[in-house]
């Protein structure tokens, strides 16, 4: 009887680990697409004015809402979500920001993207 109640304790233990870890995989995962940044670091190192920040503030929620419904969606939906929300944030911000100052987000978001996975 001591051993079956051991047994059971062992089991019980490992099933909790393993649903632990899965619970963590799945909040790792979701936070590699939560897209909110620092607008102060980013206005300083695109040199953004006033009035572009309000404009890349607007662009870049609309992003992140984006993101993260990629992140909710199926495997086979996924990429092509982000593949979508890139190509629109790239489009609108280009409206707003300068050639450089492209040139310079552009690098940003396709270094972030790479380094949480989104990108291959």
């Amino acid at each position: 009887m001591k051993k079956i109640v051991l047994t059971l304790v062992a089991v019980m233990s490992l099933t909790m680990s393993f649903a632990a870890d899965t619970k963590n995989n799945a909040n790792a995962e979701q936070q590699a697409y939560n897209m909110t940044l620092n607008y102060e670091r980013l206005s300083a190192a695109l040199n953004l004015t006033p009035d572009q920040i309000d404009e890349v503030k607007d662009i870049h929620k609309n992003f992140c809402a984006e993101m993260m419904s990629a992140a909710n969606a199926s495997k086979a939906d996924k990429q092509a979500m982000i593949d979508k929300a890139v190509e629109k944030d790239l489009k609108h911000m280009s409206y707003v920001l300068t050639g450089k100052q492209m040139q310079k987000y552009e690098l940003i978001l396709t270094n972030t993207l790479r380094n949480r996975g989104l990108m291959k």
